[in-house]
């Protein structure tokens, strides 16, 4: 579905509010087959859950960007795949990993070899999972170690042993997540393009590992904040997120904070209280609603909405970083 076009900042009949450029522009650099439509739509939904409190909600429509390299995963993976210059790309996630699924599509749509290493060795020996099995299918080359081993894969001892064993000495390597320094500044462009629309007060984003909210934080304008709802338990994200802007920027880098309350358990954790929700967000708006992030994105949205935890006037931004698995 195409936006219809209207005035920049101006919401057309069908909901959707336009973005200033033409459809097809394409990101200078990026890679021939990962050229994206950017900037994604922006798309008003009417909510009464938001318009009883005086907030209105716009989804910013990143799993547009690309048919097959959606949303964040996009502006995480471009940079770190011109800096890989061709190489074999190696990285890391678990078995249920948006991150090692879009390393994998990118892989096979640039004819570039990647390995995947997978957190549970005890996996290895099991059918795969659908996501792992489209991982698979994408040319991607599995590796599974223990869970010990993967906490400390970021010691060089032992990412030397798992290069080793891979046989990706030369390999390019790509942290989980996606999150570096170089996928932090691909994120700014993604504030940028909600700083060029008058009237956001809040960019809303459900976060992993960080790098997405870090770069998003800093590509706002004054007067804007960020807002994570991180999906995964253990209240550390903050860390990774400070940490993250001192790589890419220096030090700190925009308004943002995070609210810790909205993971249902940790990540791939989608209890039937949130599955019903995402069932119902989508009857209501249209809107095929991914689980692991998106869900619990908008779930939290609604919540804080109910807590009149945003003044009246407010305008959210909650970004849809992906789509749902297609199922097979």
């Amino acid at each position: 579905m195409s936006p219809a076009q209207a005035p920049q900042g101006a919401v057309a009949d069908n909901g959707w509010v336009t973005s200033p450029d033409t459809p097809d522009a394409l990101a200078p650099g990026a890679p021939g087959a990962l050229r994206p439509r950017l900037p994604s739509p922006l798309r008003e939904v009417t909510d009464e859950r938001f318009a009883r409190h005086g907030v209105r909600l716009l989804l910013k429509r990143d799993d547009l960007i690309h048919p097959e390299l959606i949303g964040n995963k996009w502006r995480k993976l471009a940079p770190n795949l011109r800096a890989a210059a061709g190489r074999t790309v190696l990285t890391f996630g678990g078995a249920y990993s948006n991150h090692l699924r879009a390393t994998a599509t990118a892989g096979r749509l640039l004819d570039l070899p990647t390995i995947g290493v997978v957190r549970g060795q005890e996996l290895a020996d099991r059918p795969l999972n659908p996501s792992l099995a489209q991982c698979a299918a994408d040319g991607m080359r599995l590796h599974f170690v223990d869970r010990s081993t993967y906490r400390r894969k970021g010691e060089p001892e032992t990412l030397a042993a798992i290069l080793r064993a891979t046989a990706g000495e030369d390999a390019y390597v790509v942290p989980e997540g996606g999150s570096n320094s170089l996928a932090v500044r691909g994120c700014t462009a993604l504030g940028e393009e909600l700083s060029d629309h008058g009237g956001i007060d809040v960019a809303a984003i459900a976060c992993g590992t960080g790098g997405t909210l870090a770069g998003l934080a800093a590509g706002l304008a004054p007067g804007q904040r960020a807002l994570g709802i991180p999906v995964l338990k253990g209240g550390f994200l903050g860390a990774e997120v400070r940490t993250l802007q001192a790589e890419a920027f220096g030090g700190p880098r925009g308004d943002w904070s995070l609210d810790d309350r909205f993971h249902f358990g940790g990540y791939a954790r989608t209890p039937p209280e949130l599955d019903a929700f995402a069932a119902d967000f989508e009857r209501r708006h249209g809107l095929p609603v991914e689980r692991l992030y998106v869900a619990k994105l908008l779930y939290g949205l609604v919540v804080l909405a109910e807590e009149d935890a945003f003044p009246r006037g407010t305008t959210i931004a909650a970004v849809v970083t992906g789509r749902p698995l297609a199922k097979t």
